[in-house]
């Protein structure tokens, strides 16, 4: 497997050209995913005005304002890595009102966050339709195990090591979440070192 080093710079502009590779005839539904000390929603954060400059719509949503009410999402405690794993996240209100409005031929209206978990009520956010060719930008942990429908799904993979390291110690619990979590995603980066980011298989 070819591993090819590169700058964060030039891996901004990898994923955006391989973002604005998709036809405009659609939707691109991009799905960022790693570890939580990855942060995947800045290197999503990262991609939006790359984007926009090229004319393409861009929605960023975060997985983290799709989590199902606390008294469902800590049924079994504080800190139970399984259901971090498996029941934290509301997949069928992201997919109902973020994935399928974005399927082709869908209407293209998103409600961009669902559930404010800090203060355990629904958020107040309306309705946004994304323009045609738009690019929806969802940054998230453990969400390709999950059947989501994408165009592309980037995973920031951190050796177990790396992940130990770097993991801060109020989610230290989480980590035998991540032991078995085995993600396919179109595109890899190597991510222990975010300065220095690597891109795992062929560059096109």
């Amino acid at each position: 497997m070819k591993v090819v080093p590169l700058s964060p710079q030039t891996l901004v502009d990898e994923l955006v050209g391989r973002i604005d590779a998709v036809p405009r005839t659609s939707w691109a539904r991009v799905l960022l995913d790693g570890a939580l000390p990855t942060r995947p929603g800045e290197l999503a954060d990262a991609l939006v005005e790359p984007l926009r400059a090229l004319g393409r719509p861009v929605l960023r949503v975060s997985a983290w304002d799709f989590l199902r009410p606390a008294s469902v999402r800590l049924e079994f405690g504080h800190e139970d890595p399984d259901s971090f794993r498996d029941s934290w996240l509301d997949v069928g209100g992201l997919v109902r009102e973020v994935l399928e409005p974005l399927d082709p031929g869908g209407s293209g209206r998103v409600l961009p966050a669902l559930w404010n978990a800090a203060t355990d009520r629904a958020h107040r956010a309306g309705y946004v339709t994304l323009g045609a060719g738009g690019v929806l930008l969802l940054d998230g942990t453990m969400l390709l195990d999950k059947w989501l429908p994408a165009e592309l799904t980037v995973h920031l993979w951190l050796s177990a090591g790396a992940l130990a390291r770097q993991s801060a110690d109020e989610w230290r619990w989480t980590l035998p979440a991540y032991a078995s979590y085995e993600p396919q995603a179109d595109v890899t980066v190597r991510y222990d070192h975010p300065a220095r980011p690597a891109l795992v298989g062929k560059v096109d």
